[in-house]
Order: structure tokens, then sequence, then C-alpha cells
């Protein structure tokens, strides 16, 4: 994962919560989805995301329960709540806030 960004601290649990948004998924089919979505640009390490997954839980921005892959092993399914839902609408609109002020500073010409 030498090529992929890191992420920045307080990102993951919205971007989990974006996933789940979609559906329920497993672990590996979030951090598939994040990867395929950033094409290939986010790479999540499997014990920060379900770092994040119990942090969200706990929140009672996911619900989880056990299921069958299609590869037919057993695996914790996870689902936003409208708590979650909630949280991503209001998170969401203050990322992209925030990144549209970074943008300007960042883009801003320097005075010579």
């Amino acid at each position: 994962m030498a090529d992929t960004l890191p992420l920045i601290k307080g990102t993951l649990d919205t971007l989990v919560l974006r996933a789940l948004s979609w559906s329920p998924m497993h672990g590996f089919e979030i951090t598939t989805w994040l990867e395929t979505q950033s094409h290939g640009s986010l790479g999540v390490e499997d014990s920060a995301l379900y770092q994040a997954l119990y942090r969200l839980e706990k929140r009672g921005y996911v619900g989880a329960e056990w299921g069958v892959t299609t590869n037919n092993r057993r695996a914790r399914y996870y689902r936003v709540t409208p708590a979650g839902r909630a949280h991503l609408r209001v998170e969401t609109a203050r990322w992209i806030e925030y990144s549209k002020a970074v943008t300007g500073v960042l883009t801003k010409p320097a005075h010579s």
C-alpha cells in the first residue's frame, strides 16, 4: 500500500458510514468499496477498520449481525442506522466546508 494516501485523522468513520449507506457489508467488502471508490488511493488497514466499526457500533451509528458471505463464510454484516445516516449528513457537510476552506488557502496566489 505504498502508493496509497494516508487517511486524515477522523475521516475513517465518515468514510465507513458512506460505504454502508449503499448497503450492509462485512469488513472486507467495506475495504474493497473504499479502495474501489478512491481508485486505489485510500488504503485501509484491517485493524483501523475494525476499530472504526467498533466505535460506530458503540455510538449507535451502525448495527451488526452475523451472516454468510458469497464464499459461504460466516461474517459480521454492518448496516448504518438512522442515527448513523444523520451523523453522516452532518459530517459530510462539515468535510465539504473544511475542504473548500483548505483548498481556498492552498490555491490562493502568494504575494511576491
